[in-house]
């Protein structure tokens, strides 16, 4: 029997990645509202942070790595992966059990690889936060899944081609407009063409946005039907899978 594979996409940059009896969640917010942000979509299933092996943190931004959601599921236990120079900081905070990881690195967890990527993007936790620079990560068992967190294409994003399954790829944010270390539509799609993953999940899309009165992206999906079309032209190989916040789809 092949050991079940699925994918959860929770919301924003917060996915459940049930692998080989092993349940990853990434960059998690459980919450409503976080800041000035307030969730615009279904709110994250209860059982969502049940059970958690691992947490992934990409980076120290608030909409990446909320508090009050990482010390809900510190209860459990998880051990938690995150950039070096992060533990300090979430040590002070209350979240223990933290291994740092810089590019290139790689720790295991049960029968699970982890290996960290290079991500462009901004790594201060602002206003005056810690600085921790920001990672991607690759989850190897018996599927891949890459997870980008926040970046821009990078250079050696041409090394994971051929070898991931399923390529958690940002899209968008939580704003009208995307300030620089993101990708947007047109940059998501050259980079699924560039891993050529077996399926790309956008993600970052349709989840958070500013609490009103402040402006919102006035068609909240449009990112992701732009990703869609553009990838069906640069990356016809690849298999898109839209999912709305809280569904979930099994790896082949």
């Amino acid at each position: 029997m092949q050991a079940r594979a699925a994918i959860t996409w929770v919301g924003h940059a917060t996915v459940l990645v049930d692998l080989d009896g092993t349940r990853v969640i990434t960059d998690p917010v459980l919450r409503d509202r976080v800041g000035a942000l307030q969730r615009v979509a279904a709110s994250a299933a209860p059982g969502v942070s049940e059970g958690i092996d691992l947490v992934l943190l990409s980076h120290l931004h608030a909409d990446h790595a909320d508090l009050p959601s990482l010390r809900r599921l510190a209860r459990g236990r998880p051990r938690v992966f995150a950039p070096r120079g992060a533990a300090v900081w979430l040590a002070a905070r209350g979240i223990e059990n933290v291994s740092e990881m810089s590019v290139g690195e790689e720790l295991r967890v049960g029968p699970l690889r982890v290996a960290a990527t290079p991500a462009v993007h901004d790594g201060r936790r602002r206003p005056l936060g810690a600085e921790a620079a920001p990672v991607g990560f690759v989850v190897r068992g018996s599927r891949s899944a890459y997870f980008a967190g926040d970046t821009d294409l990078f250079e050696e994003m041409d090394e994971l081609a051929g070898t991931i399954d399923v390529a958690l790829l940002p899209v968008w944010g939580w704003g009208r407009t995307l300030g620089p270390g993101h990708l947007d539509p047109d940059r998501a799609a050259r980079a699924a063409a560039r891993i050529a993953p077996g399926i790309a999940v956008p993600i970052h899309w349709g989840t958070l946005a500013p609490a009103r009165p402040l402006p919102r992206l006035r068609d909240p999906a449009w990112p992701v039907r732009e990703f869609v079309e553009r990838t069906a032209r640069t990356a016809p190989g690849v298999e898109v899978r839209v999912l709305q916040p809280g569904e979930r789809t099994e790896l082949p």
